[in-house]
């Protein structure tokens, strides 16, 4: 992992809403890596100037309040704008958290709209893999950035990342190391050798030798 990496991740988790353009819909991405699924974290403010488009589409009813069917509709309509394949295959994404601001705070420029996804792996082997994320919301609008966290898993390694000048379109190569069987084998057995033991100490124990 390259410090760039390591500098953009941490610049995404602290980056300050004052810090785009007015005129824009920023949208921070943060990728996480595991074996088994991947985890997208979204980011979303909308500058001052176009504040009044998107919470015109948030807030249909105009009442000034985001109700949990105004949000669900507005999650499907971003996730509708997402594509995320592995090796070419469509990951399916389900929302894990969310949290809106007040309209207040958006109008302000300073309220954030906090999503979580995350998409099941079916196919955990090991080798190169290559995951692609696509950004469309709010395209004429849009201002993205996406990265990776570095991999908590030491069987994975990031190789390289691709982005086109936007950031709205992201590659990111990858490889996963093989999990050797005979070694998982080999773990669980001394794993059950040694509950074994501890149960025959436990409930049988040495035997105390006969007295004369």
């Amino acid at each position: 992992m390259n410090v760039r990496v390591v500098i953009t991740a941490l610049a995404l988790a602290s980056w300050p809403c004052s810090a785009h353009r007015l005129d824009e819909y920023l949208q921070a991405t943060t990728i996480s890596l595991s074996r088994s699924r991947i985890r997208l974290e979204m980011r979303l403010v909308p500058g001052v100037a176009v504040a009044p488009m998107i919470l015109k589409t948030l807030d249909s009813d105009g009442d000034r309040v985001f109700s949990d069917a105004e949000q669900d509709q507005y999650v499907k309509r971003l996730r509708r704008d997402l594509d995320v394949t592995l090796d070419g295959q469509p990951l399916s994404l389900h929302l894990t958290s969310k949290t809106f601001p007040s309209i207040a705070d958006m109008e302000e420029g300073r309220g954030a709209i906090r999503l979580s996804f995350e998409a099941e792996i079916v196919d955990t082997r090991g080798g190169a893999r290559e995951l692609r994320f696509e950004n469309r919301h709010w395209r004429p609008i849009g201002a993205y950035l996406v990265n990776v966290l570095t991999p908590e898993d030491p069987d994975i390694r990031v190789v390289a990342q691709t982005r086109n000048f936007e950031q709205s379109s992201y590659r990111l190569s990858y490889s996963l190391s093989s999990r050797n069987p005979m070694y998982t084998w080999f773990a669980a057995a001394a794993m059950l050798t040694f509950v074994r033991i501890a149960w025959w100490r436990r409930f049988v124990g040495p035997r105390e030798a006969p007295k004369p």
